[in-house]
């Protein structure tokens, strides 16, 4: 995802980056080098180096930081990021149990009850067009138990579910 716009906002203590998804703020407390009072924000732009998917910024002390656009959807927990996230977790998850499983990849198939071309698709990072069911059903066929665990990811946040277990 490429980066439109940045723009620092020293009153807010943040930067304002704007995606073809909308505008996504990032504090500069999330940063390092952190801006601050008496090292401000000289310039920020998106860095056409790391073809605008992170944007770099210089401080007044001429320390400079990067922060690719991955950092900023995390930080405002994205809804399809996260989801992205959670799949190429689980999707590393698969095939380090795939290597480290007893069984042959054609016994994990058959438990599975899919196809060979199936399994390799779902051990495949970059497909995101798989579902994390089918890797979690594909994870039980190699006798992996998956845990899902609910909790707040910053103080603010309440009101989150119990422990899930599957």
């Amino acid at each position: 995802m490429k980066i439109e716009r940045v723009k620092a906002n020293n009153h807010k203590r943040a930067f304002e980056v704007t995606l073809s998804k909308g505008n996504f703020p990032i504090p500069y407390s999330e940063l390092d080098p952190v801006p601050s009072k008496n090292d401000p924000v000289v310039t920020v732009y998106a860095d056409e180096d790391f073809g605008r998917e992170a944007f770099t910024y210089l401080l007044k002390s001429g320390s400079e930081g990067s922060v690719h656009v991955d950092a900023v959807l995390e930080y405002n927990e994205d809804p399809a990021y996260m989801r992205d996230l959670l799949l190429y977790r689980l999707t590393v998850a698969a095939q380090e149990c795939m290597k480290a499983s007893p069984l042959s990849q054609r016994e994990i198939t058959r438990r599975a009850r899919t196809s060979p071309a199936q399994v390799q698709r779902l051990l495949d990072v970059n497909n995101r067009s798989k579902s994390v069911d089918k890797l979690v059903v594909l994870l039980g066929a190699m006798d992996c138990e998956v845990e899902v665990t609910v909790r707040p990811t910053r103080p603010r946040s309440t009101g989150c579910g119990p422990k899930l277990s599957a």
